[in-house]
């Protein structure tokens, strides 16, 4: 059956990213586009998003439309557009007074209200385009309210009537907390409706009220969608997921092979297969000798690709990362940038190891696919992980990843077992030093032995993240929703 899918969401890759929603905003909707679903992506036109190669068109009859928000008066415009090098339509809100900022998020006192205008938006569009949506998929906090809306101040328009909505978390760490003042901005007689722990403490809570009133839950692993039940793991929304008991799933997030695949990876000047690696080998040699690394290419070369966040569990590598490098046979080449201590971390092992440790602060996208070629292991000791796509790039690059047992790396990575021969990484369990420590020294050890490094590799390489695999879910997903 093909489907009308709403699918909203604050950041698209590759138009706008700060993280892995962007990777699933601009992949699941392709992979729906390609299996025959109208899916119409609507995401906010920021100042930052060239327009010269996306041809954007006016829309008809969504032109200069008034949005109230309270007291507020906004005027936005539809353009259409197709996500580069697909076919998949995107619907482009340009709204200036919200949009035009130096950053896609922001601390400003209308950060509730410049994402009230994404959402108001997606439904007065489907309005006056009369898209009836079989699905209204909602994507982190930014989009939380849509499913509230949907039941009251939209209940009254038949075009809705069957529309089901699935809310999404990508990371439940990110809320979107606001003043219980601001439930006049949002409209209509709605406090009746909103969680009273949250107006008891004077505020609204809007990813709280996407769990509450979606008719779907999901998450982006199996693992972390059991995770987040725990007060631990839930940053305070426990109660309300397990209010809704199995209604809450979990999807691992696809990779998109057509860009991270390295017999095709456009990147890199040495190509490669499992079949023949000689392609990663000459990759290794040809970073080495770019960044002035002066080891030889038999060192084991670790790889980071991050955001220095406490999050990612950088706080683990402060003991044993440098005793490692004073200790033993290895480099590491490190790209990402974030909180200053950890970027200071880097910078500090840098200087005291400059000719095996290079870090580059900040990303870039040709970097970070030679790293995850060029490299032999891959360190990801995440304190938590709601899905991760570089453990999965790794497995593909035949990059060994070292993975704490969390989330999606849980469910991506499986431990190698020397007896059977199984096993894609090294996985360890407890966020602590010592733990990462062994985690560590385990793979080093291993790398000596290159006939179980070589199996392991295989193992990774034959691995299947695709969306071909994982955007089946989805459909599934949304085919359990309607009558």
């Amino acid at each position: 059956m093909s489907l009308r899918i709403c699918f909203i969401a604050s950041e698209v890759a590759p138009l706008a990213k700060t993280g892995g929603l962007a990777d699933v905003a601009g992949a699941l909707p392709r992979y729906l586009h390609e299996h025959g679903h109208d899916v119409r992506v609507f995401m906010p036109l920021y100042s930052s998003i060239s327009l010269g190669s996306l041809s954007p068109q006016p829309v008809a009859n969504v032109q200069d439309v008034e949005l109230r928000l309270g007291a507020h008066r906004y005027s936005f415009s539809l353009l259409a557009a197709t996500l580069p090098g697909t076919q998949t339509p995107v619907m482009l809100v340009h709204c200036p007074a919200a949009f035009d900022r130096p950053t896609i998020y922001t601390q400003g006192p209308d950060e509730h209200l410049r994402f009230l205008v994404l959402q108001r938006a997606a439904l007065e569009s489907c309005q006056r385009l009369a898209f009836a949506p079989h699905v209204v998929h909602c994507n982190d906090w930014h989009t939380g309210l849509v499913p509230l809306m949907l039941k009251s101040l939209y209940a009254w328009d038949r075009l809705f009537e069957h529309s089901r909505t699935v809310m999404s978390i990508h990371n439940i760490g990110y809320q979107g907390v606001f003043g219980v003042g601001t439930a006049h901005d949002i409209g209509g007689e709605i406090r009746h409706l909103l969680a009273p722990e949250d107006l008891a403490r004077g505020q609204i809570n809007w990813l709280r009220e996407g769990l509450r009133h979606a008719h779907r839950v999901s998450t982006v692993s199996p693992t972390y969608a059991r995770e987040i039940l725990s007060p631990i793991g839930s940053h305070g929304l426990d109660s309300t997921l397990r209010a809704r008991g199995d209604e809450v799933v979990g999807i691992l997030n696809g990779v998109d092979y057509d860009e991270w695949n390295p017999a095709t990876d456009r990147y890199l000047k040495h190509r490669y297969t499992p079949q023949d690696l000689s392609g990663k080998a000459a990759t290794k040699r040809a970073l080495l000798d770019w960044l002035n690394l002066a080891v030889p290419e038999t060192t084991p070369l670790l790889g980071i690709v991050s955001r220095m966040t406490p999050q990612k569990g950088f706080d683990l590598l402060f003991d044993p990362l440098p005793e490692i490098l004073g200790g033993r046979d290895c480099a590491l080449v490190a790209l990402g940038s974030g909180d200053y201590g950890y970027e200071q971390f880097f910078v500090d092992l840098q200087r005291r190891f400059p000719d095996r440790v290079v870090f580059h602060r900040g990303y870039s996208e040709e970097l970070a696919h030679l790293i995850e070629a060029a490299s032999d292991i891959f360190l990801m000791p995440s304190m938590y992980e709601p899905c991760g796509l570089n453990q999965m790039y790794s497995l593909k690059y035949g990059t060994v990843p070292v993975v704490r047992k969390t989330g999606g790396l849980a469910d991506s990575v499986q431990a190698w077992d020397p007896a059977t021969r199984q096993g894609t990484g090294i996985v360890f369990d407890d966020f602590d030093v010592p733990a990462m420590r062994w985690a560590l020294h385990t793979a080093l050890d291993l790398f000596k032995d290159q006939d179980a490094w070589r199996q392991m590799i295989r193992n990774g390489m034959a691995q299947d993240f695709s969306w071909e695999v994982q955007g089946r879910e989805y459909e599934r997903l949304y085919a359990g929703l309607l009558p």
